[in-house]
């Protein structure tokens, strides 16, 4: 018969401990507390960014109001602004390089996912997409001054006299071609936001439970019918979340867009001719402006942010509706 444990010499540790957790318990929880403080001060500060950049433009809201908006012409030397060259550049330059980014970012995204190659080598060249992010954008402007826009200028020669005639396609590549043009810029956003696009895309797939593609290989489905018809429906929130990030930055970025694309006011619908986007307008001129070209300018950078948040709550919107409709596959 084992002899009864002795409780005296445990007694007073388990108290001590009840007592401790007691006490624990009973003090503010630090990190709901740094929480809270963190979020609200996040909050606060863009409350803050949009008052003050409002507060800055009024003199440029007051005077010139909507019609700021549909302005086509910046004289700064008159005083009258309008953004609509920049708008309309904005969206475009975005617009292409989502178009070019996002099949070609999926792609890649699947091919690190699926078992085309060997882990090492999937590894060496997710570490490679991946680094394309940390490369600066003003190493993306001279890459794009030295490399693209010879390319761009080549390509230009070729599509003017090919499509010459052509509807549509003979005003997109209008001539004449110049190498600090619309489609320049876009070719070089769309490399700037690759990385974004395959590195959260490839996580969503990866995250897709192993049970769909065995199930999927199990009714005799292939490779690519269970990549189409399974993979990617289930992953798509994912994307889609991949989508909205990229294009925020492509809308955002100024250095390697303002070394590019020509940061000119007129107005055209040939991809081969100089244009502008409200972040390069901002970065040019913003050193060197006065009085109510600065208003006029703030007023630019109050468009440029809530056209961002604006894209980003439909995007959120999309994405809750995409979470809908697979949560039934997950």
């Amino acid at each position: 018969m084992d002899p009864a444990p002795d409780i005296s010499a445990t007694a007073p540790l388990e108290t001590g401990t009840s007592r401790s957790l007691a006490s624990f318990k009973r003090a503010p929880d630090l990190f709901r507390v740094l929480c809270i403080i963190t979020s609200v001060a996040t909050v606060a500060t863009l409350a803050w960014m949009i008052f003050e950049i409002t507060r800055q433009s009024m003199p440029a809201i007051e005077k010139f109001g909507f019609g700021f908006l549909s302005g086509a012409k910046w004289q700064p030397n008159r005083e009258i602004f309008g953004v609509l060259p920049f708008l309309i550049g904005t969206t475009v330059s975005s617009v292409i390089a989502i178009l070019l980014a996002l099949p070609l970012g999926l792609a890649v995204a699947i091919f690190l996912s699926e078992d085309f190659l060997p882990p090492p080598a999937r590894q060496f060249i997710r570490f490679t997409v991946e680094m394309l992010a940390a490369i600066p954008s003003v190493v993306y402007g001279l890459w794009g001054i030295f490399v693209v826009i010879p390319l761009v200028q080549t390509f230009g020669q070729w599509a003017v006299v090919a499509f010459k005639g052509v509807p549509v396609l003979g005003t997109i590549f209008a001539p004449p071609a110049y190498g600090n043009s619309m489609l320049t810029a876009s070719l070089v956003l769309a490399l700037m936001i690759l990385p974004t696009i395959t590195a959260i895309s490839r996580s969503a797939l990866v995250a897709v439970p192993a049970t769909l593609r065995e199930g999927s290989y199990a009714l005799g489905a292939t490779r690519w019918e269970t990549i189409l018809g399974v993979l990617l429906p289930t992953a798509a929130p994912g994307i889609v979340a991949a989508t909205i990030l990229a294009l925020g930055r492509a809308m955002g970025e100024t250095m390697a867009v303002a070394m590019l694309i020509g940061n000119s006011s007129r107005l055209t619908a040939s991809l081969l001719a100089p244009g502008g986007t409200l972040a390069g307008l901002l970065a040019n001129q913003f050193g060197e402006a006065s009085g109510l070209q600065i208003s006029s300018l703030m007023f630019a950078a109050l468009i440029l942010m809530l056209l961002t948040l604006l894209v980003n709550i439909l995007g959120e919107l999309v994405l809750r509706h995409t979470q809908r409709q697979t949560a039934g596959i997950r």
